[in-house]
């Protein structure tokens, strides 16, 4: 594997939509009604949005690579553009998403290095995220990382109400 990591431009808009998609869909399509899915994928990656979030000073999101092609992407987000209340002095980490053919291969802790990178780079002493209670495979990879949950919030699948455990990890 010949892994890079590069950060996304407004030139990238149109395969970040296309990952964002595939990899949401492939993930979680089995667990949720064709619907919500629909609703969810139309509202939250659209390409207007998508163009909003990558125009948000607070926000960053870096492909990763592998032999040239798109594997998946990073998006973390601080300060006002996290997406909870959780301080100046923490960095969320909103997706890390890696498509099916490359998952396995340890191209999300990767992307998670980088994202504890940016942390400390910005004097950050906290990285957290949100994952759905019924992920077990990010369940366990997050926990294999060293975060622990601190507590759950609301994420709506179109009109699903689902939990979203808050995973934390204290940097030092």
């Amino acid at each position: 594997m010949t892994i890079k990591i590069k950060k996304c431009t407004f030139e990238d808009l149109q395969t970040l939509q296309e990952i964002s998609i595939e990899t949401f869909n492939d993930t979680f399509k089995d667990q949720n009604s064709p619907e919500n899915m629909k609703a969810y994928l139309e509202k939250a990656f659209n390409l207007q949005q998508l163009e909003k979030e990558l125009s948000n000073v607070f926000s960053q999101f870096f492909f990763i690579y592998d032999h040239h092609e798109v594997a998946g992407y990073l998006k973390v987000n601080m300060n006002e553009a996290q997406t909870e209340e959780m301080g100046n002095e923490s960095l969320e980490i909103e997706r890390i998403y890696i498509r099916r053919k490359f998952q396995k291969y340890g191209l999300g802790k990767c992307l998670l290095n980088k994202a504890l990178e940016i942390a400390k780079e910005c004097y950050k002493n906290k990285i957290w995220l949100g994952v759905w209670e019924k992920n077990e495979n990010a369940l366990g990879f997050y926990k294999k990382m060293g975060f622990v949950q601190a507590g759950s919030h609301s994420f709506y699948m179109g009109e699903e109400e689902q939990t979203d455990f808050i995973m934390v990890k204290t940097l030092k």
